[in-house]
């Protein structure tokens, strides 16, 4: 158990028992979401937004914090290719009147390690949330940082996948919560003929790959299951983390006509509607928002083998193999609704925005059913949301 400390006037104590003070009542609080950058299409900020929904559904007040992308309030000293970390004085003027502070992936992959220790100086003693999108051990050039993420009393860690959480325990001593992202996607039928015709799509297939372009996505692969199955490849992310050469390398030599980003007034409900399957060929993810978004989107996805896919496959999604396009094609050819049926029965059940909300509701107000994990046999957590 965590024994609440002194706080500053303002501040709320998130403790570990629902019998110590609480955040009993969220209506009106104030959360702020903190990252490297938010609001962009990246899976981070994505998934950022979908907290900020959910919290908004409890009655708090949400503002987003980063240093690029389209947040709320921008502090420079926060971006990913920023030389200087932000002061504690600037972080102070973003982030005091919070009651909450959620370190969104800030605190957990070292891309910019200076920002996140200045991150975690200012949350020392206060009460945060540490949310995990991915952490050192899951990239080569951040393997040798064996202190991240940090850690403090007055803190809770969040994963986004089972896997991720029995890591931390077991590389950092940290204990921490599943909990899956919430999705609230509309479908948008009507988008799909304009926006066949905004990237210049007739009548055949049409393949998404709803990523960013870096070396772990696999676009090589996806750009495969499409020349397969003689479809136009649509890639709708940017070239990051240096792959922007390589990545006009292959698709120089493609042999289906490639797509590239989201026309303008085309958003990713659109190209979702436009589309007449989704691939996600990635050797890792974090999660991997896309099988979740095609089942709400009812579009069938080849998923490749990813760590996380197991997890989440378990929950009972039939997707196509990426190393088998046949299968996929085979569908298509002749298509059947209650493959579509079912995975979407699935993604409403288990990662509605509903869901989300409620889970962080229990992490918030110190339910103990979410929070005293059971201790398996082997003395592992379990801690699901």
């Amino acid at each position: 158990m965590i024994a609440p400390r002194a706080q500053p006037p303002g501040h709320v104590v998130v403790t570990e028992n629902g019998d110590d003070q609480v955040m009993a009542n969220l209506v009106g609080k104030r959360a702020a979401i903190v990252s490297y950058r938010l609001g962009t299409a990246d899976g981070v900020s994505v998934a950022a937004a979908q907290w900020a929904g959910a919290l908004q559904r409890l009655g708090m007040r949400v503002r987003t914090v980063a240093g690029d992308g389209d947040p709320d309030v921008q502090v420079p000293g926060l971006a990913l290719d920023s030389a200087r970390p932000p002061s504690q004085r600037a972080l102070s003027t973003a982030l005091d009147d919070a009651d909450i502070v959620i370190a969104d992936n800030v605190c957990s992959l070292p891309m910019n390690i200076a920002a996140g220790e200045a991150v975690a100086q200012y949350l020392r003693g206060r009460p945060a949330v540490l949310r995990h999108h991915d952490l050192p051990w899951e990239r080569d050039r951040y393997a040798d940082i064996t202190t991240w993420p940090p850690d403090d009393p007055e803190w809770r860690h969040v994963t986004v996948n089972d896997l991720a959480r029995r890591a931390l325990g077991a590389r950092r001593g940290i204990a921490a919560t599943t909990i899956y992202h919430g999705f609230s996607e509309e479908r948008r039928p009507e988008a799909r003929q304009p926006t066949r015709a905004a990237v210049g799509v007739g009548a055949e297939l049409l393949v998404l790959q709803p990523t960013r372009a870096i070396p772990r996505k696999n676009v090589d692969g996806g750009l495969a299951i499409a020349e397969a199955l003689g479809a136009t490849f649509w890639l709708t992310g940017p070239a990051e983390d240096g792959y922007a050469d390589e990545l006009v390398r292959l698709l120089g030599r493609a042999r289906v006509p490639v797509r590239r980003r989201l026309p303008d007034g085309v958003d990713m409900a659109a190209a979702y509607a436009a589309c007449d399957a989704v691939v996600l060929p990635s050797s890792w993810e974090g999660f991997g928002l896309p099988v979740i978004e095609a089942a709400l989107h009812r579009k069938p996805i080849a998923v490749a083998d990813f760590p996380v896919a197991a997890e989440l496959r378990a929950f009972g999604f039939r997707w196509f193999p990426a190393d088998d396009p046949a299968q996929l094609g085979a569908w298509l050819a002749d298509p059947d609704p209650a493959l579509l049926d079912h995975n979407e029965k699935i993604a409403e059940e288990h990662f509605g925005i509903d869901a989300l909300a409620r889970r962080l509701d229990e992490l918030l107000t110190g339910a103990p059913a979410l929070h005293q994990a059971a201790t398996a046999a082997n003395g592992s957590l379990n801690a699901t949301a």
